[in-house]
């Protein structure tokens, strides 16, 4: 199989770092900042940042309708931190979840924390929460991984994944792996229904 084509948002935020991890564990990567660069993707991320930025930003270059068509079609949507909150019902609706901002505290109250993850092994993750949300409320077909203090802070739905936290700026690419494992089912399932 073709190696994964995955986009990462690059309107704002940490973007880098993500590319770099996804281009470690094999995948061919491109910034996405307009409706053209979403073509051909199997899968998309969407870092974290300032969510109002993000958001505006993706109104602006007219992606929201574009992003929501990868999903429809297919393409898998990874949200971290700030994109958890973009890709809530609120938000470009890519999964039926409420995330509330600044949940465990602002700037200052950044920490880490070992976070049991369902999917990726026995080995807790390192878990990097910066101006963290976590999720308010997920509906039924929503897929709790891992909570911090009670809390959902890595769900997935469909071919949609979200976290609270920053899996990118750790030596641990388990939760970008598990990203690419969603998108290969889901390109394979594709191919599939189109043979």
């Amino acid at each position: 199989m073709p190696s994964l084509r995955i986009g990462v948002l690059a309107i704002q935020g940490g973007f880098e770092a993500h590319l770099a991890m996804l281009r470690g564990l094999g995948a061919e990567t491109r910034e996405v900042r307009a409706p053209e660069d979403l073509v051909g993707l199997d899968g998309l991320v969407i870092p974290g940042g300032e969510s109002t930025t993000i958001s505006k930003g993706i109104e602006a270059a007219g992606l929201a309708g574009p992003i929501r068509a990868l999903h429809e079609a297919g393409g898998t949507v990874f949200g971290t931190c700030a994109g958890m909150i973009v890709c809530d019902d609120a938000h470009l609706g890519l999964i039926d979840a409420t995330a509330e901002r600044n949940a465990f505290g602002r700037q200052l109250q950044s920490f880490e924390a070992d976070v049991h993850i369902e999917g990726i092994g026995e080995e807790p993750l390192r878990a990097v929460f910066i101006r963290a949300p976590r999720v308010a409320r997920s509906g039924p077909g929503v897929e709790e991984l891992g909570s911090y203090e009670g809390y959902p802070v890595a769900i997935r739905e469909g071919g949609v994944l979200a976290c609270a936290f920053h899996p990118e700026l750790t030596e641990d690419s388990r939760m970008h792996a598990l990203f690419m494992a969603m998108t290969t089912s889901s390109r394979r399932e594709r191919e599939e229904a189109e043979a």
